[in-house]
């Protein structure tokens, strides 16, 4: 285990100067880890980096992430949903242009939008999660490993994920790095806390906030509602209302397409006990599921 693994509480009780010289020390093992990924899974096995990619949400703590590698990767990653607040896109768009970092931004191929998923199998409760992830997320990132690694018997793509052994119990096993095929997976933020990353942004002066993350607290780039929270689309609502609308009038369309009644109403899974099964995610849901609060069974 890393010297530098602490807990929220640990952190918060250092002192300014202690706080800062943390950050850093977290600063050069970030980027220690993406040396140490490229080295043993791409190199080591005589394969070439096709390209350094950060998965950027648009979240306050993914925007730490690419403030971090702005100047190393190759470009900035993000998943169009199709269900997310416009928002957090276009600030997005607008960080990357900001920073000189050149933006790829996918959407599910056709046919597999959220839109498309809900009128043939109604809105998705938890269990229904993963499969919004494959089909929302997973597939976006199959596009960019398809533009980027032109040769898969030899060469590899990095994607730089923001997740964070701090963020929940869950994830307090989050690997440093790991491979799926000609994908690696790596988390240079795996041992930062939030206070990590608040001072990290003092420090810098120059990483902007995302509104809609300040204001509902999420990135709401993803709200296909697997894992909402009771009333949460009214929280929505009060800051984004052409949002809400939006997902109310897909809530018509999915009860005239003959959906049994439950599936007809976004977010209808936050009164469902869920099992540990049903909080299966993926390396671009950072946080989704633990603002459901229900008990696990």
């Amino acid at each position: 285990m890393s010297d530098l693994a602490m807990t929220e509480l640990e952190v918060q009780a250092l002192g300014r100067t202690e706080r800062v010289l943390r950050m850093l020390a977290l600063v050069k093992e970030s980027h220690v880890l993406l040396e140490q990924g490229i080295k043993d899974m791409i190199l080591k096995d005589k394969r070439e980096v096709a390209a350094i990619c950060v998965l950027y949400s648009g979240g306050n703590d993914s925007t730490v992430l690419a403030h971090l590698f702005k100047d190393t990767a190759t470009c900035a990653v993000h998943a169009n949903t199709t269900i997310g607040i416009e928002q957090t896109r276009q600030f997005v768009r607008d960080t990357c242009r900001d920073w000189d970092l050149p933006l790829k931004e996918y959407y599910p191929p056709q046919g597999s939008t959220y839109r498309d998923l809900v009128l043939d199998q109604g809105f998705p409760g938890p269990g229904m999660h993963y499969k919004m992830y494959q089909r929302l997320k997973e597939r976006c990132l199959r596009q960019a490993r398809k533009e980027f690694v032109t040769r898969p018997r030899q060469q590899r793509v990095v994607f730089l994920a923001g997740r964070r052994r701090t963020e929940s119990a869950r994830r307090a096993n989050v690997p440093e790095m790991d491979r799926v095929g000609s994908i690696v997976f790596i988390s240079p933020l795996v041992n930062w806390t939030k206070t990590d990353l608040q001072t990290y942004r003092e420090y810098h002066g120059d990483v902007p906030r995302n509104e809609v993350s300040d204001l509902i607290h999420m990135s709401g780039e993803c709200l296909c509602g697997a894992f909402a929270h009771k009333d949460e689309l009214s929280e929505i609502e009060m800051f984004f209302p052409e949002v809400a609308d939006e997902i109310r009038h897909l809530e018509v369309e999915v009860a005239a397409a003959g959906l049994p009644e439950k599936k007809c109403k976004w977010g209808w899974g936050a009164t469902e006990r869920l099992t540990d099964a049903d909080l299966k995610s993926g390396p671009l849901c950072s946080s989704c599921e633990y603002r459901h609060d229900v008990e696990i069974v």
